[in-house]
Order: C-alpha cells, then structure tokens, then sequence
C-alpha cells in the first residue's frame, strides 16, 4: 500500500509575526553571539519559551574532537530541562548566521528533531517550531511531528 506524507507549516514574513513570535526570535539570533564555531564559522542561535513565558537561549558548540560538540537547539533544551524541570515547552525558534555573519537558513538537524520529539512525547503537549529560512522566511511548525513524522518512539 503507497501512502504519501505532506509537511503542513506556515511561511511568513518578519512583519508579519506575532509580538511574541519576533521576541523569541531576536533571542535565538541574540544567541548566535554565544557560538563557539571555530571550524565551521556557522553561528546557530536557538531560543526555546518556556509554557511559564520564560525564555531559555542555546548556541552551537563545537569542539576540535568532533563530533563532541553540540547543536543550538539541544543546548537550549537541555538547559531548560536542568534550570526548569517538569515546564513544558511551547515553542523554539532556530537561526543561523554564516561565515560572513548574515542570517541565512537552517534547519534542525536529525538528532535534535528527536530530542525535540522525545520532549514533546515527554511532556504530552505539542511544541511549536519557528524556522528562520532562506531569503528572511520564517517557516512556522505546529508541532516536532511536522518536522519528523517517522521518530523513534519511547
């Protein structure tokens, strides 16, 4: 039997964001300022709101003995998950700034979809991703499952 999966998200522009929604995202690109990207020069910045409206910043992290760094976006929740454990998350917001500084695209990367995912199993609530993308696109995700539909399950 052939069945067919279709991603469902919102694209919109800056302007035309919730208040809320800029917020957090000037945090996740405030958080690109706390990178530590000295081999690949690519700056990722992740800012996750808390269901309390607390927001949690994480950065890339990485380090010579590759692959011992970390994602911006697993920084940010494990941080919450130690300073605030039990809150549940509402929504992350993801940019990226590239070698020469510019907010470009980037989009969650494998392992953090499922830790994403597990936490979203975890606390039995849908978690809401913000995407900052190509050409000043912000792609909005209402759940981790439109964003890994096929994830490993607890």
């Amino acid at each position: 039997m052939k069945k067919e999966h279709i991603v469902s998200y919102e694209e919109l522009r800056w302007e035309e964001l919730t208040e809320q929604d800029r917020t957090l995202l000037e945090a996740a690109i405030e958080a690109t300022d706390t990178s530590h990207s000295p081999y690949s020069h690519f700056r990722v910045g992740a800012a996750l709101r808390l269901a309390s409206g607390e927001t949690v910043k994480g950065s890339n992290q990485e380090n010579i003995a590759y692959p011992s760094g970390l994602c911006a976006e697993r920084t940010a929740m494990f941080a919450a998950a130690i300073q605030h454990p039990g809150e549940a998350f509402d929504t992350l917001a993801v940019v990226a700034r590239n070698p020469e500084g510019a907010l470009c695209g980037a989009s969650p990367c494998g392992a953090c979809r499922q830790v994403m995912a597990e936490y979203e199993m975890k606390q039995q609530r849908k978690m809401r991703v913000l995407v900052f993308f190509s050409k000043g696109k912000i792609l909005i995700f209402d759940s981790v499952e439109r964003l890994l539909p096929f994830c490993f399950e607890m």
